[in-house]
């Protein structure tokens, strides 16, 4: 292989700039939550969702050829730094006075190690093919989405948190199935609630608390919904008779 053949600008497209802003975003939200400016941090992780959202939707709008998997490969690796990282590293910052000692730091591992799984998995078996209205396992973004808007309605406790990221990452690597949100009225809802939520404090902190419960409850419902309708959908067609 030429030198000619292996310059960025001969892979890199428009869609990859907003992966870039995705993980700027999530590299910045771990910044914040280091040293301690949980609130914005947990606002970054959400606006670097809306940016992961949005190269997908410009990658379809130009139809870009990506066979070499370019693309598909860097959003990948910035979805592990904003939606993996920046996570492990908000749950760790938002838990250091938990009564357990280390039990949080192996909750944040899991969620790191669980987002590359799963990650890895989709990379893999959508050069195999997979039903184009599907995720296999929960999308790592979702998990990040729930974490955020948890802690932004206020209500946040850490043991309720850990038990929770400790499930949802259990079911990013599951093969449950996860409808892809095609809907427009839906994509537009959500964005609506994360600009809200990310909104500058001084702005909307009167309003921060309800937009974050609708978003977290949102979420949440979509998390737990789609396992219960495969147990109820395996419980109907009873047991296999060979």
């Amino acid at each position: 292989m030429s030198l000619e053949t292996m310059r960025i600008k001969d892979y890199f497209s428009l869609p990859d700039l907003f992966s870039v802003f995705n993980a700027v975003f999530g590299f910045m939200a771990i910044i914040m939550a280091i040293d301690g400016y949980l609130i914005i941090s947990a606002q970054l992780i959400l606006i670097a969702v809306i940016f992961d959202s949005i190269d997908g939707w410009v990658a379809r709008k130009i139809n870009r050829d990506d066979k070499l998997g370019f693309g598909k490969n860097m959003d990948s690796l910035c979805d592990v730094i904003s939606f993996g990282v920046a996570p492990g590293i908000f749950l760790y910052s938002a838990t250091l006075s938990y009564d357990i000692r280390y039990i949080n730091i192996l909750v944040c591992l899991l969620i790191v190690i669980c987002g590359i799984l799963r990650l890895s998995r989709f990379n893999v078996i959508s050069q195999i093919g997979t039903p184009q209205d599907k995720f296999v396992g929960l999308p790592i973004p979702i998990t990040a989405v729930l974490l955020a808007s948890f802690y932004l309605t206020g209500m946040f406790r850490e043991d309720i948190a850990l038990l929770i990221m400790t499930i949802v990452s259990l079911l990013m690597i599951s093969t449950i199935e996860y409808p892809k949100i095609r809907s427009i009225k839906t994509a537009g809802l959500s964005l609506i609630l994360i600009l809200t939520v990310s909104l500058p404090q001084n702005i909307q902190i009167s309003l921060m608390n309800i937009p974050a419960m609708i978003l977290f409850i949102l979420t949440m419902t979509f998390i737990i919904f789609m396992p219960i309708l495969a147990l109820f959908t395996n419980l109907r067609s009873g047991p296999h008779v060979r």
